[in-house]
């Protein structure tokens, strides 16, 4: 009777299955998870067409081609020295320059991409480590005040400044470099991850798991990283994918006011700093680029969510 009744019963989700369950649910967040994936494409086949097929070069100047609109078809050769012309359409237009929209946003989304991820991967290493130092050996004291308390107080002082105007003025003053607004970037969002690594870590120390580990003499960087990090990573990650959104942003407003990439390399931010003095004459230079961090961002802030509902039980929604 027993068999029979686990015969009937269906076959138990593991647990990636059961958050991919979730996320499917919520359509917003399904529908802008693939919408991520279709960009992350998009950037990698740029990077490879911009690099070595010259027709798709963004730094080609073509003057006899400037202010084409969307859907131009065009009639060019690849190089001087060839005879036979390629056929073509320029997908989004041409700028003042003559220069193929459509490869400038490849090469635009590649940059943005990179610098996303690169600034998360470093606010995530410094919040990680902070918020696990604050966590794991708060109570610790350093002569009259706590390792918790010194590591939360510099969080708060870090807190208090105004995050772009900070990475403004930073930016200003080094040389003008996609590596350093990366690390500037990541060096000045690290305060929110840490805070949820040191809440996480809070609720963790005192488990039965932890406890166990301490009891046997299992050293503390073991403790910390094999055992409690695992545990805590859930939720930073989906603050992580949030953040990529705001690193994104912070990087096309940079550049966009002249302090991020320089010309003539492209990113979002720039292409639209350059649309904004053609908006009646050619309004596509404007809307493109900034159409496309609007979806963007968006598309990242919903993804985020939707993982914050599942791997968030008290989140979550019966369908």
């Amino acid at each position: 009777m027993n068999e029979q009744t686990a015969d009937a019963l269906p076959p138990s989700k593991g647990l990636f299955q059961e958050r991919w369950a979730i996320l499917k649910r919520n359509r917003m967040a399904y529908a802008s998870f693939w919408f991520l994936i279709a960009l992350f494409a998009l950037a990698i086949m740029g990077k490879v067409l911009t690099q070595n097929i010259v027709i798709f070069d963004p730094k080609i100047v073509r003057l006899s081609e400037k202010f084409l609109p969307p859907l131009t078809p065009y009639t060019s050769k690849i190089t001087a020295k060839e005879d036979a012309p390629v056929m073509g359409v320029y997908l989004l237009g041409t700028d003042e320059l003559g220069r193929d929209v459509f490869a400038r946003m490849m090469e635009g989304s590649f940059v943005s991409l990179t610098v996303g991820f690169v600034a998360v991967g470093i606010s995530l290493t410094v919040g990680i480590f902070f918020g696990g130092l604050a966590g794991f050996y708060g109570r610790v004291k350093l002569g009259f005040i706590t390792v918790d308390t010194l590591i939360m107080r510099f969080v708060d002082i870090m807190l208090c400044f105004p995050s772009f105007f900070l990475i403004l003025t930073v930016v200003a003053l080094l040389p003008p470099s996609i590596y350093n607004i990366m690390i500037v970037i990541g060096l000045t969002s690290w305060m929110g991850i840490a805070r949820f690594v040191r809440a996480e870590f809070l609720s963790l120390r005192d488990q039965d798991f932890v406890v166990a580990a301490k009891s046997q003499a299992i050293p503390a960087w073991r403790i910390i990283f094999i055992h409690m990090v695992p545990n805590a990573i859930a939720p930073v990650l989906v603050s992580a994918t949030i953040g990529v959104a705001t690193a994104i942003l912070t990087e096309s407003s940079l550049s966009f006011l002249g302090f991020g990439v320089q010309p003539p390399d492209a990113t979002w931010g720039n292409i639209l700093a350059d649309g904004k003095t053609f908006l009646f004459d050619a309004p596509w230079l404007t809307f493109i680029p900034g159409f496309t961090i609007l979806f963007v961002v968006l598309a990242f802030n919903l993804c985020g969510e939707g993982l914050r509902e599942a791997f968030n039980p008290k989140l979550r929604t019966t369908p």
